[in-house]
């Protein structure tokens, strides 16, 4: 089910992207020391005690600003803060209160959101009497952070940790396959939608971004149920968009969070850009089955090639999803259409599949026997054995003598022999090592 989200909301230059980086481990974020360098919401995942979670990086929130981008930037700021769980309200300990940090507050408390306050920069224990005048912005006790040196991460963690909701039951159940549908704007997600059901079920519009949420339309075809989940298109960081297309990413990422299948929809009449790439591999990351389905196939000038081309440009592209089976549809005429959905179910199977421990093993020790791992420092790897986990995506761990000598060019090696002699197309594999004990 969807993360948490967590939300990092205050006035420019308080130091929300340095403690972003810090609860994501990551430095997506751009640090400088200029008042609202952070012109977008950036996006990222985290772990606490077991939890992950998403983090929303906002742009300060500048009250009296009359500037554009401070205007966007307060926009976005209050779209974070209602999709937020909860919400990090970053302050500055050297500086003080100021009235933009009053004013922010009361936008807080008109969300009826839980606020953690957090309070920034008190980077030695000297400092720490600077936290208490902030008590009287009336969200109960400051915590002492510093972004720049890592303190007091863990005790804002475990408050924001007490306000994630509680992890809710699938509503539709084990045997409904979840497939999201996510592309850029104007791919024809909507239209794929409503051409899949056979009705207008969701609004078209040739405006790009109509979509502003997801929508989840169950159905039943063949006596297999479904739901499908049509998301905001994605669009490119770091440039000036609409407010609320940026804020569909984060609608994007909980819709893939949700799914099982992940149709990654491409424009075929404009190719592929960047951003498709972008967009694919947070489904990937996520370890979700998914298919490229080609959209607009109706309007491509074509020969007898140009399905074969466009499907090595993809393969070319999407290096990372070589397992993802590519499709080409059209939901104008509906060509091609008929295709999808025995193709959703096929790949949906493969990612729940389970390998016997003992079938799985055959597989392993024969890749072995005829490829033996190469030695390092005159070491050489041994693989004891291997079982399967997980499913959903299927993931196996190999036990060997020591995992240090497991080189990533061998692991893709057995990867492929495992793909070989079972039919895993369409999800992605997790493989893991560990070091076999002694008493195994």
């Amino acid at each position: 089910m969807a993360k948490p989200v967590i939300a990092i909301v205050g006035r420019p230059n308080v130091g929300k992207s340095t403690i972003f980086n810090r609860l994501i481990g990551d430095r997506l974020a751009i640090v400088e020391d200029k008042p609202g360098i952070t012109r977008d919401r950036l996006y990222g995942t985290g772990e606490w005690l077991n939890q992950s979670f998403n983090v929303i990086d906002t742009g300060g929130i500048e009250i009296d600003g009359e500037d554009e981008i401070l205007k966007s930037v307060r926009v976005q700021a209050e779209l974070a803060i209602e999709e937020a769980d909860v919400i990090v309200f970053m302050v500055d300990g050297k500086v003080g209160i100021t009235p933009a940090d009053e004013e922010i507050g009361q936008l807080l408390f008109r969300s009826h959101k839980p606020v953690v306050l957090a309070v920034n920069k008190i980077d030695n224990i000297k400092m720490q009497e600077n936290i208490y005048e902030f008590y009287s912005l009336g969200f109960g006790d400051p915590i002492a952070v510093s972004g720049a040196h890592g303190i007091g991460i863990g005790d804002l963690l475990d408050a924001a940790a007490q306000h994630f909701p509680e992890d809710q039951e699938d509503p539709y159940g084990e045997d409904v396959i979840k497939v999201a549908l996510i592309g850029r704007p104007n791919v024809g997600k909507s239209s794929l939608v409503n051409a899949i059901l056979g009705e207008d079920r969701v609004i078209v519009s040739p405006v790009a971004g109509t979509t502003r949420d997801a929508i989840d339309t169950p159905f039943e075809r063949d006596g297999q149920q479904y739901v499908l989940i049509d998301t905001a298109g994605m669009r490119k960081r770091g440039k000036v968009y609409e407010t609320t297309e940026k804020y569909s990413v984060m609608r994007a990422l909980k819709a893939i969070e949700r799914a099982d299948v992940v149709l990654v929809v491409i424009n075929g009449e404009e190719g592929i850009i960047d951003q498709d790439k972008h967009i694919a591999g947070y489904a990937h990351e996520a370890g979700k089955a998914a298919l490229f389905v080609v959209n607009k196939w109706d309007v491509v000038e074509k020969d007898d090639k140009t399905m074969n081309q466009f499907t090595q440009n993809i393969r070319d592209h999407f290096l990372f999803m070589s397992y993802a089976p590519v499709t080409f549809v059209s939901a104008k005429t509906k060509q091609r259409l008929h295709k999808l959905l025995p193709v959703v179910t096929e790949v949906a199977e493969h990612h729940s599949m389970r390998v016997p421990t003992h079938v799985l093993n055959d597989v392993v020790s024969d890749a072995v026997a005829v490829t033996p791992p190469p030695t390092d420092k005159g070491r050489r790897l041994r693989v004891n054995y291997a079982t399967q986990v997980a499913v959903k995506p299927p993931t196996i761990v190999f036990f060997v003598n020591d995992p240090e000598l497991m080189h990533f060019s061998y692991l893709r090696y057995l990867e492929n022999k495992i793909r070989a002699s079972f039919n895993f197309e369409g999800t992605p594999l997790r493989l893991f090592t560990r070091r076999k004990s002694s008493d195994e």
